[in-house]
C-alpha cells in the first residue's frame, strides 16, 4: 500500500488510525514501528467467530455487561495492536469509539496464525501484560485445537489451564463459560 511506503520518521498511534481502512491488512504499531499483516484465513475466521459467539452466549447468559469485538484498535502504552478477540466492559464501547480503552479490557484472545507464530505466543502477550490486562488467551490449531488460558499475575501472565479437543473445560473468568476447542475451527 503506497501510504505505508510514502510515510517517514517514527509512526504514531494517530499516523496509524489515520491510514485508510483495509480489510486486507492489519496494522499495528509496536514502539515507533508499523507492523502489517495478512488478513487473517478461513480455519482462523472461522475459529474465531465460533469463540467469538460462545463468549458472547455465556456473557450475556449470567449477565454480564461486555461487549465480545474481533479486530478491534486497542491502544496499549506501547503502542497499538488488533487482538483477534476482545472482552471490553459494554460501557467503553457504547459511543462507537475507533480504539478500546485499555481500561476496558477484560479479555484478549490470540489465534496462532502460521505467519505471526512469534507475535501471539511471546510478543503480544508480553505488550498485554505490561498494560494489565486481567485475562490473555492463546488457541493452538495444530496438532489439534487447544485454548490456553492465562492469568495476570504479578506483573505477567501465569498458565491457569489448556482447555484440550474432544473435554469441556469450565472456566471461571472472566465470567463463566463452558468450551471444547474442539468445535471452534472444524467446517
Amino acid at each position: 500500500m503506497s501510504v505505508a511506503t510514502d510515510h517517514t520518521g517514527p509512526w504514531t498511534v494517530a499516523d496509524v488510525l489515520d491510514l485508510p481502512e483495509d480489510r486486507t491488512t492489519r496494522y499495528e504499531l509496536l514502539g515507533e514501528s508499523l507492523v502489517m499483516s495478512p488478513a487473517p484465513g478461513v480455519r482462523h475466521q472461522r475459529a474465531s467467530f465460533r469463540l467469538h459467539v460462545a463468549l458472547d452466549a455465556d456473557a450475556r447468559a449470567v449477565g454480564v455487561p461486555v461487549e465480545i469485538l474481533e479486530g478491534v484498535n486497542v491502544v496499549l502504552p506501547s503502542g497499538l495492536v488488533v487482538p483477534d478477540l476482545v472482552v471490553a466492559d459494554a460501557g467503553a464501547t457504547a459511543a462507537d469509539p475507533v480504539t478500546v480503552d485499555i481500561d476496558a479490557v477484560q479479555l484478549v484472545v490470540e489465534l496462532v496464525s502460521p505467519g505471526n507464530s512469534t507475535m501471539d505466543r511471546k510478543v503480544k502477550p508480553m505488550l498485554y501484560a505490561e498494560a494489565a490486562i486481567p485475562h490473555f488467551w492463546r488457541l493452538e490449531f495444530d496438532p489439534a485445537p487447544m485454548l490456553v488460558i492465562y492469568e495476570l499475575q504479578g506483573g505477567r501472565y501465569v498458565e491457569q489451564t489448556t482447555a484440550l479437543a474432544g473435554a469441556t473445560t469450565h472456566l471461571d473468568a472472566p465470567f463463566p463459560i463452558a468450551i471444547d476447542p474442539a468445535g471452534l475451527s472444524r467446517q
